[in-house]
């Protein structure tokens, strides 16, 4: 008989944290881009990281997902330091970062793409050139039935509009099958109601995985957001749920203005 594919994503085991950052910091040179930052990510929430460019918020995930090497601090992970481990290992623990410019495969096609990407996960050595092509196809197909992409699983990559290949990179990154899912800028470049649409993914994504989110459209973060934490000049200056922070006196003349924020 053959085996069953358990599902794409697991439901999160409990609340808690599931990642924390102590006193995290990387330097440029001389300059401080990250300081001393102690950040908690729950299980299960949509956390945003906001604040103006040159915060330090790429850097902050970039160290969490070991693109960058902090130069001072400690990253846990469901509570194992994985500071020093290389951003493969972090994947396979279940850390998934989507860059901020697109990065699909244009000459492939759309279920192609999510394949490799389960690839990654699924198979190891040999096993990925002489691999279970049907387990990767299964696994893909699921990710893009998730996000709404199956009708597109035959179309070249390219072919697609930019909001819909940057809800393939989603279901790329789905496929990986996320503990957490790190989102950089989704909505950038799209139009409004391609937002919508990728508001719409994120909420079904985060059924299922936890999301930390940096976003600068401010109606997406706090019409997603369950809890926000912002930054500038390296550090944290705010945290808190969607409402503290739309009505923190500092946050708002820095970054939210005094208008109504419209639904998501």
């Amino acid at each position: 008989m053959a085996a069953v594919n358990p599902p794409l994503l697991q439901e999160p085991s409990s609340q808690g944290p599931l990642l924390q950052t102590q006193g995290l910091s990387h330097a440029f040179g001389g300059i401080q881009a990250v300081d001393d930052v102690d950040l908690t990510v729950n299980r299960g929430d949509i956390h945003a990281l906001i604040g103006p460019n040159g915060a330090g918020k790429t850097t902050l995930v970039s160290m969490i997902c070991g693109r960058l090497r902090a130069t001072g601090g400690r990253i846990e992970f469901l509570g194992e330091d994985i500071s020093r481990e290389r951003p493969w290992t972090r994947v396979a623990r279940g850390i998934v970062y989507t860059f901020q410019v697109t990065s699909v495969f244009g000459g492939l096609t759309v279920l192609d793409n999510v394949m490799l990407a389960a690839q990654r996960r699924h198979l190891r050595g040999w096993e990925r050139v002489f691999g279970n092509r049907l387990l990767l196809e299964n696994r893909a197909r699921q990710a893009l039935t998730a996000l709404g992409l199956e009708g597109y699983a035959k179309a070249k990559a390219a072919a697609l509009p930019y909001g819909h290949q940057r809800l393939l990179e989603v279901a790329m990154a789905l496929a990986l099958e996320p503990g957490l899912l790190i989102l950089d800028e989704p909505t950038q470049g799209l139009a409004e109601a391609d937002i919508a649409a990728m508001c719409e993914c994120i909420r079904k994504v985060a059924q299922r995985a936890t999301v930390l989110l940096i976003e600068h459209n401010m109606t997406v973060v706090l019409n997603l957001s369950t809890r926000i934490t912002v930054m500038d000049r390296g550090r944290i200056i705010a945290e808190g749920e969607p409402a503290q922070i739309e009505a923190n006196e500092r946050v708002q003349a820095a970054y939210l203005g005094t208008g109504a924020v419209p639904s998501c």
